[in-house]
């Protein structure tokens, strides 16, 4: 049986349509379909799509964006296969459209201090590149080594350097964009300045795929941060970790690159699967804070970050520290909070990336963990987070709440947010698996307002249908 056999009629002439635009190497159908372009990080319903697009060039993107148009045939963007949120998950109807052939460093330009980078290009390839070049792209998430550009930029990816150098979003000057009907959308403009009328790339950065496919960007370099310093922190309470970072921020501004938290249920976890599987504290704290000073001064011995963090023990402002001695060090302390990686492996996951104004949430995780042990006792739930952007993640272990469907704990602690004013998604974005929450965070006339902006670049609504509105 051939793989059109079981294939509607109108779908095998889009596939032979597409076949002959971009050739048969670039169109994938049945078994040649591997098993990543079925689901996310998630595992989520996975489903092997219609066929799969590999095209190199904008220009193919285009062509078989209009083939798609033309025949109604809904079109999931995908790139690292990365995301939290079902965003590029592809239903056995639609054909997935990968962008990893469309890879590479097309320009670092030193006077502007940009590169100019392919949507299918890794955040860790990118990320290289300017290294080499004297500069630093500030953007770095844990997946960095699968996660791709396009993708990172679809979805306005945060991670762990977004107190000091803003998410994706920030990092973007110009963008290409390709158009359901196969229109490109070329801005890749390199000036910091350039107010001439509405900003177009951001309608589709943190689109997920719905109103455009990326497929180049102008990327903003900054200077290279020449030495690093890193400390593990224990702290009293969630108060003392607001205090310890605006007494950080206030003595080095914008030189403290990262500051995350993790209450002991995560932190505890976290060590058992790191390669010692001991904590570097001789006994249990009750919160944790990974801090990384980062500034410009190669000579910098980190002696100034130490000396702030010795006067902090000094005054009981916090209780111990680690301050990381060598490259090794840092990142054996890093390892701890990069354990979320293993977390698929570990147990079934039910993710929450969710915002809450940076003085409730201690609050909040208070609440949230005495509600879901009154509603589910013996679950396993662990809290860590960016805090310094207000950005607080939450994972809770489906093994621990058997017979419990996903969607009842997203419901569960989704509804605590409301009070509070928080934000469903802080930076994995909407998905599938957020879509239907959407009006905890967003107004009936927002939604309306991006509905309508849908309609207007995607009146066929072949786009990733089904995702984020």
């Amino acid at each position: 049986m051939s793989d059109t056999d079981e294939t509607p009629a109108a779908t095998v002439a889009t596939l032979s349509a597409l076949r002959e635009t971009l050739g048969d190497d670039a169109v994938r159908v049945g078994e040649q379909i591997g098993e990543r372009s079925m689901t996310d990080y998630t595992r989520h319903d996975p489903a092997r799509p219609a066929a799969l697009l590999l095209p190199r060039t904008t220009e193919q993107v285009s062509r078989a964006l209009a083939i798609c148009d033309a025949a109604r045939q809904p079109v999931v963007p995908q790139g690292g296969m990365t995301g939290l949120a079902g965003g590029a998950i592809a239903r056995a109807t639609e054909i997935a459209l990968s962008l990893d052939r469309l890879a590479g460093i097309e320009e670092i330009d030193p006077a502007a201090a940009t590169m100019t980078v392919c949507a299918g290009t890794t955040l860790q390839s990118a990320q290289e590149a300017a290294q080499e070049a004297g500069f630093e792209l500030a953007l770095d998430l844990g997946a960095r080594g699968s996660c791709q550009i396009g993708g990172t930029l679809a979805t306005n990816a945060g991670g762990n350097r977004v107190i000091q150098s803003g998410t994706a979003r920030d990092q973007v000057l110009g963008l290409e964009v390709v158009l359901a009907n196969g229109t490109v959308l070329s801005s890749m403009n390199k000036m910091v300045k350039n107010n001439t009328g509405y900003d177009l790339k951001q309608l589709f950065i943190g689109s997920e795929g719905t109103l455009g496919v990326i497929t180049r960007a102008v990327l903003r370099l900054h200077p290279r941060r020449a030495a690093r310093h890193t400390a593990l922190v224990a702290l009293d309470s969630y108060d003392a970790a607001v205090r310890l970072l605006r007494m950080l921020t206030g003595r080095f501004g914008n030189d403290i690159g990262a500051f995350e938290i993790m209450w002991p249920d995560f932190f505890d976890f976290g060590v058992s699967l790191t390669a010692n599987g001991r904590s570097p504290f001789s006994t249990a704290q009750p919160l944790y804070a990974l801090v990384e000073h980062a500034g410009f001064d190669a000579g910098d011995s980190g002696e100034r970050f130490a000396s702030v963090l010795g006067d902090a023990l000094d005054t009981q402002a916090i209780r111990d520290a680690i301050v990381a001695q060598t490259v090794a060090d840092a990142r054996a302390l890093w390892a701890i909070r990069e354990t979320t990686a293993e977390f698929p492996s570990q147990m079934d996951p039910i993710n929450f990336d969710i915002s809450v104004p940076i003085g409730d949430i201690g609050h909040f995780v208070d609440a949230c963990r005495t509600a879901l042990d009154q509603r589910w006792p013996g679950n396993r739930s662990y809290f860590f987070g960016h805090v310094g952007d207000s950005n607080l993640h939450v994972t809770v272990d489906g093994r621990s709440v058997p017979g419990v469907p996903h969607h009842d704990v997203y419901a569960f602690v989704y509804g605590m947010l409301a009070p509070y004013r928080g934000s469903i998604s802080a930076e994995h974005g909407i998905g599938l698996l957020k879509r239907e929450f959407m009006p905890i965070s967003r107004s009936p006339e927002e939604l309306a307002a991006m509905r309508s902006i849908k309609r207007a670049l995607d009146p066929n609504g072949i786009l990733n249908p089904g995702k984020v509105i």
